[in-house]
């Protein structure tokens, strides 16, 4: 969610919106009720074959701009998708009531379309009970965190804003979510988890900065630090002078990092292998990245989240994907793993689908590099804090286009010596990833453009800028 980022004339002091009212912590359903609700509506389905998934999402979000408070809004969802199975025939239904009428209507919906489709010669038999890696990411506190909790940690965010003469805009959200699977063989599997989300932009006429962090613990995220960067860096960059396109080395923070390493997210998929789709197809088990890169997809690494099975409910795997710059492994689901004679990984998407799986828990092996120790080691290249906008020109060969923003920075003789106007790139991400000389340790980054990963700073020779722009 993009802030507001309009500037005000007379900065006011943060105050809680005048409607917000105080929300007592969502009741997630406990494991039994999970149950209960799925065997009323197995119960009501003759199909060969039935699933069901139970998603419940609290959010609450409190945005502010202008230094002011302006908008609290919180809400609870709950849905249930009941899919059906007849003679290799698939379909799903989604309801978000829970009474018997409507959940018979959405099983009867699910029957209806799954008779009128073709056979699909890949649909397999649903799994039956499995067993799960155990993660613990539901923090009460969190999910219990109220408005005027979220008003008073925007006040002093706020407040340091105003004392810099800076303006400061964005949102803190908390809330809580629950995922559930189960189906005619015996399967269950629940998952629940806390949430926590600080965004802010800090603005001056000609300049801004940016930092965001997210967590499934509130504790975790601390917004007055984040602040605090944000409005050094919109007052670093006070001014900001022009400097010529071309072939740049360039520090890279981790929200930067994400956002463009994020676009490999799909690449991973055998799906995406097998249709050709995949900037990897053709180049498994070849040297595509350089000798220090190697990602994972790991569901219990202590910085993630998620659940630990996927949508058919199969147990996540950790995989290696990248093995010191060489792609060696792919995540599949159960139908991608027979055709590609694989074993399946547990990432499949909910079926019926035609993406089949995909990695999300992206976890890059960082170095031991401080972002300051890359500044001081850099003659001359730009320090970049976040992107935007980005696009894909070459989904094959994984070039993509994007924008700086928010805190541009010239570094000349190992020190930050100006702010600069913001470039449109034009970038190869493997030949990228092949050109990082230095790393930070990873962190759990949150940026705009993808979903968060663990992911390091990366310090890279010849990044590619084309233009220019006016601001």
């Amino acid at each position: 969610m993009r802030e507001v980022r309009k500037s005000a004339k007379s900065p006011r002091r943060s105050r809680p919106a005048r409607r917000s009212v105080a929300v007592a912590e969502a009741h997630l359903p406990s494991d039994t009720e999970l149950h209960h609700l799925a065997e009323r509506v197995l119960r009501l389905s003759d199909a060969d074959e039935t699933e069901v998934h139970i998603d419940f999402v609290a959010d609450a979000l409190t945005r502010f701009a202008n230094n002011t408070i302006h908008q609290n809004v919180a809400e609870q969802t709950l849905s249930v998708s009941v899919r059906t199975v007849f003679d290799g025939r698939t379909a799903r239904a989604t309801t978000n009531k829970t009474d018997d009428e409507s959940l018979c209507r959405a099983v009867a919906a699910s029957a209806a379309l799954a008779r009128s489709q073709p056979r699909n010669p890949d649909l397999l038999p649903m799994p039956g009970p499995q067993s799960y890696a155990k993660v613990a990411r539901y923090f009460p506190a969190t999910a219990a965190t109220t408005p005027q909790d979220r008003a008073v940690a925007v006040a002093r965010v706020t407040e340091l804003a105003q004392q810099n003469k800076q303006t400061a805009a964005g949102i803190f959200s908390t809330g809580a979510s629950l995922t559930a699977i189960a189906n005619s063989k015996g399967l269950f599997a629940s998952y629940r988890q806390s949430r926590a989300e600080f965004s802010i932009t800090i603005l001056e006429r000609d300049s801004s900065g940016w930092a965001k962090a997210s967590a499934p613990d509130r504790d975790q995220i601390d917004p007055h630090a984040l602040a605090q960067c944000a409005s050094e860096k919109a007052a670093a960059s006070r001014r900001p002078k022009e400097v010529e396109p071309g072939r740049w080395t360039v520090i890279l923070e981790p929200a930067a990092v994400l956002d463009l390493v994020g676009f490999l997210f799909y690449d991973f998929a055998g799906t995406a292998v097998l249709d050709q789709r995949s900037c990897f197809t053709n180049r498994l088990g070849k040297q595509v990245m350089g000798e220090n890169v190697t990602i994972h997809d790991d569901v219990t690494h202590a910085l993630q989240s998620g659940p630990p099975f996927d949508g058919e409910g199969l147990p996540r795997q950790t995989v290696l994907l990248v093995d010191r710059g060489v792609p060696r492994h792919l995540v599949y689901s159960r139908a991608t793993a027979r055709k590609m004679k694989a074993k399946p990984t547990g990432h499949g998407l909910p079926l019926p689908n035609q993406d089949g799986e995909a990695p999300f828990n992206l976890v890059f092996v960082g170095g031991n590099t401080s972002v300051e120790t890359m500044i001081a080691t850099t003659d001359r290249g730009i320090l970049l804090t976040r992107l935007w906008y980005i696009r894909e020109v070459d989904p094959y060969e994984k070039i993509l286009t994007g924008m700086t923003r928010d805190g541009s920075f010239l570094v000349e003789s190992g020190k930050i010596s100006t702010g600069i106007r913001n470039f449109r790139f034009n970038q190869n991400i493997l030949e990228m990833l092949s050109n990082v000389g230095q790393m930070s340790p990873a962190v759990r980054a949150a940026g705009e453009e993808s979903f968060e990963m663990v992911v390091p700073a990366m310090k890279v020779r010849d990044f590619h800028f084309t233009e220019v722009t006016k601001f």
